[in-house]
């Protein structure tokens, strides 16, 4: 099994492997990444700090949600702590379900969720200077 909390470049090779199965035709492999300019400033890096064991938790807990949610849908959840450049992925949500539609859905689930529940704290790192920034539901 993968580690759910990373401190290096999260390895996404086999993720899918969590969640595929004969029955799901769609899988959705997403990734978040550190954008430079999500608001007025520069971004140069997003440096994240999280409880493992809690965290760890949480996504079993949101997993379990998209499999009671979504009849043979399956999610499955890795998140990067540290600093994490512009361009590398912080969080990797790999998804399977029988067709896409749900498959999309519950990877959107997985996301809103994590941003709502886990225990996983950023900072935003400016050109400038840095200030942490607060988890917020994500918009669509």
């Amino acid at each position: 099994m993968a580690a759910r909390i990373c401190d290096g470049p999260l390895q996404t090779a086999g993720l899918l492997n969590h969640v595929q199965a004969d029955s799901r035709g769609a899988s959705v492999l997403f990734f978040g990444t550190t954008r430079s300019t999500p608001g007025e400033r520069a971004v140069v890096a997003l440096e994240y700090e999280a409880h493992p064991t809690m965290a760890a938790m949480v996504f079993e807990e949101i997993e379990e949600e998209v499999a009671t949610t979504w009849p043979d849908t399956r999610a499955y959840v890795v998140h990067r702590i540290g600093r994490v450049a512009t361009g590398e992925a912080s969080v990797v949500v790999a998804t399977a379900a029988p067709h896409r539609k749900q498959c999309y859905a519950a990877s959107q689930y997985v996301m809103n969720e994590l941003k709502r529940r886990a225990p996983v704290w950023k900072k935003e790192i400016y050109e400038d200077g840095s200030a942490w920034k607060a988890n917020a539901p994500t918009r669509a």
